[in-house]
């Protein structure tokens, strides 16, 4: 809160000033000052923290102001003053309760705001008022008691010197009215015999301003009188010789404060040359090379020092074509077939006068302008074949050339992107996205990839993208296309298996006429071969995924996905299932009626080739190459323990070790074939000893050759 003190001891007067930034609308300071000589000087008190200080008699500023009076106080008693500790060094507003006629005469409280760019400082003064810029103050009191100041009824002006002030006692009380009359401390009009002249100086004490001598008009101190309307404080402006100190450095030139010797003198920067023509220089006219100053902006100094005078005079020479720049109104650089787009040529440097411009619009148009960048004529053209089109602009003149070049892609808008993936894939298995755009013709299109829930997608310029799955689940995949003018997306979500079966299939070559290879019709028969399989077999439509392919002759891959009961476990079983599928394809039971009433039938790709899964073909060749290693391991040892052309069918207990295969069947074995659903029932195989582990498949026929050899 802002305060103030009255009639104590030594009649201080305390204000707490606040700088206030009003963009920020934060207080950036606060500060207490002291003055015990009402108000002709103050002095900050610096308070450490924690201190307390017990003021007592003081008043409370009301915070709740809504008027504000007007007048500009120019005192330079107070100026001076205040100017000593910083608070501010521009004009004094009074509001409240204050008459300013010239200066400010102030009662009761008295919030004065110093205006320093940003800066708001508000003051409040004590009940004593000054009419001759506070050489003298004088205590008057309105009421008897205490009155919170609201606002004004009416406010003094330039002819008035009555006003109403209103308020409350306290804030449970009505509104006071306080009538405020000044006509008795300024009887008259004022007249020419009561200003003085004050000529504007800086704070050094110079009088020529921006090359000017200014002077103003002020009301002395000992004149008791109202200014009127027409009052005016301008008196004479007077130009002033031109000195150093009003040029500037131009354009291109520094000071070199560092350099002693030579004074506070301009040099030019590294990369400037004083000599060379400006850039709106035409060949045929003169310029003037920089000294190295120029006058300060808004700067009224008449003669005196010129230091502009001594510039060299030059003629402007023919300049080569630099920094062309081609451009299209509008920035699209992507355009649709027929859509009109206008060039934009533009020349930074060089004569334009006489330079050709020779435009290749790519697609075989070819123009030449004379004057193009200063007649801004129009260059305006129309593709109607997609794709992308190299404009170039070439300018040269007798001086040299340049050349500026874009590319242009005419591109017509997507209209949809389908994503082919297949629903079903084994872990750690290489899956091939595939994004169809529609229309087939469209090119330059990017495409991002969204796989899980991975927030940083893939990019590729082709339409496909390799992938793996490394967890069991759902995962989606998004796919989006881009061209420049327009994107589309597509979602599929496949499910990742541990294990799962592959039955290729094929369909009556007559299918093929009618396959118009478009995802939708691929879906479409896809889901009529599951139906059939589900009524046939009698197995749940939700274990049974058949998937299309694209491309001629038409063939699909049918997906038997593990029952509920088995997914969670890891131990071989067998799918007797997959017999049942097969004999429904082998009877020629799964066929359906296209248009026409043409009987489709459905296949298996291969009759004679088994069931495929994932990584089926390398863990056939590891099992059988295991299989054959114990296989002569054994046989081997049965040869060394025959004697003559005995026999001997059942092995010693302390061979067993020396008989152990070196594959573990109870381990290695289970996990090779882990994906795996057909088993042999079938097997002719004979136990070894006591060798559970050890499996050996041998003919009766080939037993008995091997013994009567």
């Amino acid at each position: 809160p802002t305060f103030w003190t009255r009639e104590d001891l030594y009649s201080v007067i305390l204000i707490l000033t606040k700088y206030y930034h009003v963009d920020s609308s934060k207080v950036l300071e606060s500060s207490l000052w002291r003055s015990s000589d009402y108000g002709t000087t103050y002095t900050k008190l610096n308070l450490m923290p924690g201190t307390t200080i017990v003021v007592s008699n003081f008043y409370i500023c009301p915070t709740n102001k809504k008027k504000v009076g007007g007048g500009i106080l120019p005192s330079t008693h107070l100026m001076s003053s205040a100017t000593k500790y910083n608070l501010f060094n521009l004009y004094l507003r009074c509001v409240c309760v204050c008459v300013c006629v010239c200066v400010c005469v102030c009662v009761c409280v008295c919030p004065i705001y110093f205006h320093i760019v940003d800066v708001i400082v508000l003051m409040f003064f004590p009940p004593r008022f000054s009419i001759d810029e506070g050489r003298t103050w004088t205590i008057h009191n309105f009421t008897s008691t205490s009155v919170f100041v609201d606002g004004l009824l009416s406010e003094p002006g330039d002819e008035t010197l009555v006003m109403t002030v209103f308020g409350h006692i306290s804030y449970r009380s009505d509104w006071e009215l306080v009538k405020v009359d000044f006509r008795q401390s300024f009887p008259r009009q004022c007249t020419e015999g009561d200003y003085d002249s004050w000529k504007l100086t800086d704070l050094q004490g110079e009088k020529c301003i921006m090359g000017q001598e200014r002077s103003f008009r002020k009301r002395k101190d000992t004149a008791f009188c109202i200014k009127g309307r027409s009052y005016t404080s301008a008196l004479t402006t007077k130009p002033c010789q031109c000195s150093e100190k009003d040029f500037n450095c131009d354009y291109g030139f520094e000071r070199a404060q560092s350099l002693k010797t030579e004074g506070d003198r301009c040099f030019a920067d590294f990369w400037h040359d004083p000599d060379s023509p400006p850039d709106n220089c035409h060949q045929g006219h003169n310029f003037e090379s920089s000294t190295g100053y120029r006058k300060v902006v808004s700067n009224l100094c008449e003669g005196g020092v010129n230091k502009q005078q001594s510039g060299k005079q030059h003629t402007c020479p023919l300049l080569p074509p630099r920094g062309l720049q081609l451009g299209i109104k509008g920035q699209m650089l992507a355009v649709a077939p027929g859509d009109d787009i206008t060039f934009i040529v533009h020349q930074e440097q060089g004569d334009t006068s006489s330079t050709k411009y020779q435009v290749d619009l790519g697609d075989g148009m070819r123009a030449i302008y004379q004057n193009l960048t200063v007649t801004d004529e129009p260059i305006q053209h129309r593709y109607k074949q997609q794709g992308v089109y190299r404009v170039t602009v070439k300018a040269e003149n007798m001086a040299g050339h340049d050349q500026a070049t874009i590319y242009i892609q005419v591109t017509a808008p997507l209209q949809e992107v389908h994503l082919e993936v297949v629903p079903i894939a084994g872990i750690n298995q290489e899956v091939n996205l595939t994004a169809v755009v529609l229309p087939f013709e469209a090119n330059l299109t990017v495409f991002y990839w969204w796989i899980g829930d991975n927030l940083q997608p893939k990019m590729s310029l082709g339409n496909s993208l390799i992938t793996r799955f490394p967890e069991e689940g759902e995962v989606s995949v998004t796919v989006q296309a881009s061209n420049g003018r327009s994107m589309v997306q597509d979602t599929k979500n496949v499910h990742v298996y541990d294990r799962f079966q592959v039955i290729p299939l094929a369909f009556s070559s007559n299918l093929d006429r009618f396959n118009p290879n478009i995802p939708e019709w691929r879906e479409d028969v896809g889901q009529v071969v599951t139906k059939i399989l589900t009524k046939i077999t009698g197995i749940p439509q939700v274990s049974l995924v058949t998937m299309v392919k694209r491309g001629l002759p038409t063939t699909a891959d049918l997906y038997v996905l593990p029952p509920e009961s088995q997914r969670a476990k890891r131990s071989v079983f067998v799918d007797k299932r997959i017999p049942a599928i097969k004999q429904a394809f082998n009877d020629n039971n799964v066929s359906f009626i296209v248009r026409g009433g043409l009987q489709v039938l459905v296949k298996l790709a291969d009759p004679n080739g088994g069931v495929a899964g994932p990584g089926v073909w390398a863990l056939a060749v590891i099992f059988l190459i295991s299989l054959l290693a114990t296989g002569s391991f054994i046989l081997y040892k049965f040869k060394r323990k025959l004697p003559g052309r005995n026999v001997y069918a059942q092995m010693h207990n302390e061979k067993e070790q020396e008989m152990t295969s070196p594959v573990n069947h109870s381990e290695d074995t289970q996990h090779i074939i882990q994906g795996e659903e057909f088993i042999d029932d079938d097997l002719d195989s004979q136990t070894l000893g006591n060798h559970s582990g050890v499996v050996l498949s041998i003919n009766s026929r080939e037993l008995h050759s091997y013994l009567t050899s």
